[in-house]
């Protein structure tokens, strides 16, 4: 009745927002071992108790207590009395204690009086051990018959 000759105006128009993701995104990061550098202890450092790494350590100070890592160096200066253990160990340095590590290596000038466990050994000339060496499969796994304190071998 009153609306012949006008048009009907179409409703405002609704915002729209904008279309949320299903599955957030996580943020792009890589693992912080992967990322950082080794952890280093410097030949003035004396630590007693234990240490345990997600990546690689190098020790140039004395440690009196368990080492733990991924990949181990024990510098010329570097010193540990306890038991070590880490996919590669390579000692250049001194250890009095336990070695576990799928590869370990004794560099030249290298001082070590306990038992080590391996799937792979290199032993450099002028290299010193003294201890038993026992081929494992898997020498990171703990081993049987327990612990001897980790400190030398046992006779």
């Amino acid at each position: 009745m009153f609306t012949k000759g006008k048009t009907p105006e179409p409703p405002p128009p609704q915002p729209v927002a904008a279309p949320k993701p299903l599955i957030a995104e996580p943020p792009k990061t890589r693992p912080a071992a992967a990322r950082a550098g080794p952890s280093i202890i410097s030949a003035d450092v004396k630590m007693t108790g234990s240490i345990v790494s997600q990546g690689e350590l190098d020790i140039n100070g004395h440690i009196e207590g368990d080492v733990k890592a991924t990949a181990l160096t024990i510098g010329d200066t570097g010193a540990v009395k306890g038991e070590v253990v880490a996919e590669s160990v390579v000692v250049r340095g001194t250890v009095e204690g336990r070695i576990r590590g799928r590869k370990v290596q004794l560099c030249t000038g290298a001082k070590v009086r306990g038992d080590i466990y391996h799937a792979s050994l290199a032993i450099e000339p002028n290299a010193l051990f003294e201890g038993a060496v026992k081929h494992a499969q898997d020498p990171m796994a703990d081993q049987p018959g327990g612990s001897s304190g980790g400190h030398g071998p046992t006779f």
